[in-house]
């Protein structure tokens, strides 16, 4: 069926991000791998980070996995993602890093583990203040996983690992990545072996390896919208070393005509609960594109032609003014937009959005 709405993919940009992020981490001591759930574990891009160097790869998602094995990936996976109770027997088939933060997890995994006859290793995950995943950083809770660890028999303790900026919007630092490493270092203590890995978060923690305040000893980053956007939305830059301009949405427009700009009639609430509010600019030339809210986050793309302002969205469709633009639009023409991380992950992720490959 039609080609239209896509997600237009440049992989040789995605692969050059990948490189100088890579390049960047190895200069500090780091490893860096590729985190590609926001592209729904799309192959071609995992396999364009990959080229360009990340020594791993990352996705919550075992469905998207479990693919990329399967397309004959060679690297080690890693399931970013809380294992859930319902899943163990995938995850110990299809990846080799766990992140967890529960020792019941952790007895989960082991028993799977010895009943498949395999082995698995997790990075324990530590809450610095962002107050998503991972143990509180108090002994206690350091010495609950101690004794789950020292309990298993297939399940090994490989390093510990935080998550910054998703849930909370706290910003790595030298004082909260800290934390993390003295946790590791207790949990050492207590498991009687060093830790290979200290994973000290995503794209938000690259701001610390540029300015050299990246604490020493933190020796694993997981990177995704730094590679497949060039952006760090969560400190509110752009990557000034790194590509934007790989990915564009592209949608075909329905319908061109003059409207007001405000409603006629009682305002209720919209479609997702929301009552809209309008500005009144009198009668204007207005466009629909065929993409909605179940395609994508309209409040995350910016038009790439001048004279395009987004009004706002359905489930279905989305309103343009497209008023000042300098040539006329008609049926049948295509607009095409910028995406910011949640607008790719929404577009990605929709089986109405043609996900479409280039190289140049």
């Amino acid at each position: 069926m039609g080609g239209n709405p896509k997600l237009k993919v440049r992989l040789d940009k995605i692969r050059e991000n990948a490189s100088r992020v890579v390049n960047l981490c190895k200069g500090a001591g780091i490893e860096a791998g590729g985190v590609t759930k926001g592209m729904c574990g799309n192959v071609s891009v995992a396999r364009a980070m990959l080229e360009g160097g990340c020594a791993f790869l990352g996705d919550s998602r075992l469905k998207n996995i479990a693919i990329l094995k399967r397309e004959g990936l060679q690297t080690t996976f890693m399931l970013l993602r809380l294992p859930m109770a319902s899943e163990m027997t995938d995850v110990v088939s299809y990846v080799d890093v766990s992140l967890i933060s529960m020792p019941e997890t952790i007895k989960l995994l082991d028993d799977t583990c010895m009943a498949l006859g395999l082995n698995h290793d997790v990075i324990v995950m530590v809450d610095v203040g962002d107050l998503r995943e991972g143990i509180w950083p108090v002994s206690a809770e350091i010495e609950e996983m101690a004794r789950a660890l020292k309990a298993s028999r297939k399940v090994r303790c490989i390093g510990v690992g935080t998550n910054v900026g998703c849930f909370g919007g706290v910003l790595p630092s030298s004082a909260n990545l800290g934390h993390l490493l003295e946790v590791g270092h207790e949990l050492e203590r207590s498991l009687g072996y060093e830790l290979r890995v200290y994973s000290g978060g995503g794209t938000s923690s690259l701001a610390l390896v540029e300015d050299n305040t990246m604490p020493s000893g933190i020796n694993q980053l997981r990177i995704g919208e730094a590679i497949l956007l060039g952006s760090d939305i969560t400190g509110k830059r752009l990557i000034s070393h790194l590509h934007q301009d790989t990915l564009r949405l592209v949608a075909e427009v329905i319908e061109v005509r003059r409207k007001p700009s405000v409603p006629i009639g009682t305002i209720g609430a919209d479609a997702f609960g929301n009552v809209p509010q309008f500005n009144d600019r009198g009668m204007r030339l207005r466009a629909i594109l065929a993409i909605g809210r179940q395609d994508v986050r309209p409040e995350g793309i910016t038009p790439l032609d001048r004279g395009v302002y987004v009004l706002g969205a359905s489930s279905d469709h989305l309103i343009v003014d497209v008023e000042e633009m300098d040539h006329k639009l008609t049926v049948g023409d295509t607009l095409e937009f910028e995406v910011n991380y949640g607008a790719m992950l929404a577009a990605a992720t929709s089986p109405y959005v043609e996900v479409v490959m280039e190289e140049r």
